[in-house]
């Protein structure tokens, strides 16, 4: 018979330029069971955008209005300006479905969403060598010359969380780290303690 699992949240956290983006994407090509987490956000929708898509869109007040019903995984305020946050009815509909979740986070974020979700699953992107995520910030085009020391000194800053989360991939080649990336899936999922049902069945001598 089919088993139907809770699908699994995962926390992908990686320094600017790691190419989080690109192992994420790449998949969930080819993973279709695979959702990225939709936040909810207080700026304004940009040409293109689309509400429940790209952002959930909310007014200030709806955006209090769910932190006073702890309606979110994690937020954050930005410069002064604008919320974000994870609203938690989307990944746990989600999730309910059979759907793995991934959440692109940074390392504060992270251990606030696994304070609210010990169960999920984090998984920190990393270059091979600072000297290559700084070659690939150069490479670019984008980024001034102080704009990149920023973000090298920011990613030594979070490479210091690395013994907080589950697991590593390092991102050299982009369909390695995919690979990495499903091994953590199949691994998570033949946990014990997230076949509790199963193994309840099998001990009671029913056919599974």
């Amino acid at each position: 018979m089919a088993r139907k699992k809770k699908g699994l949240l995962l926390v992908v956290s990686g320094p600017a330029g790691v190419g989080k983006g690109t192992v994420n994407a790449a998949l969930m090509a080819k993973h279709p069971e695979i959702r990225m987490s939709v936040s909810a956000t207080t700026r304004l929708p940009r040409p293109g955008e689309i509400d429940g898509v790209h952002y959930f869109f909310k007014t200030k007040e709806e955006f209090d209005r769910m932190i006073a019903e702890d309606a979110f995984l994690e937020y954050m305020h930005v410069f002064g300006m604008n919320y974000y946050g994870t609203p938690k009815s989307f990944v746990e509909e989600e999730r309910e479905k059979g759907n793995h979740v991934i959440l692109e986070i940074d390392v504060q974020g992270a251990k606030k969403v696994k304070a609210a979700c010990p169960d999920a699953v984090l998984v920190f992107i990393a270059p091979p060598s600072l000297s290559i995520l700084k070659a690939r910030l150069v490479g670019r085009g984008t980024e001034t010359q102080e704009s990149i020391d920023v973000r090298t000194a920011t990613a030594l800053d979070e490479l210091k969380a690395l013994p907080d989360y589950d697991y590593m991939v390092i991102n050299d080649v982009v369909e390695e780290a995919v690979s990495e990336m499903e091994a953590i899936l199949s691994a998570e999922l033949l946990r014990t303690g997230r076949n509790t049902e199963l193994i309840t069945k099998l001990t009671g001598g029913e056919t599974i």
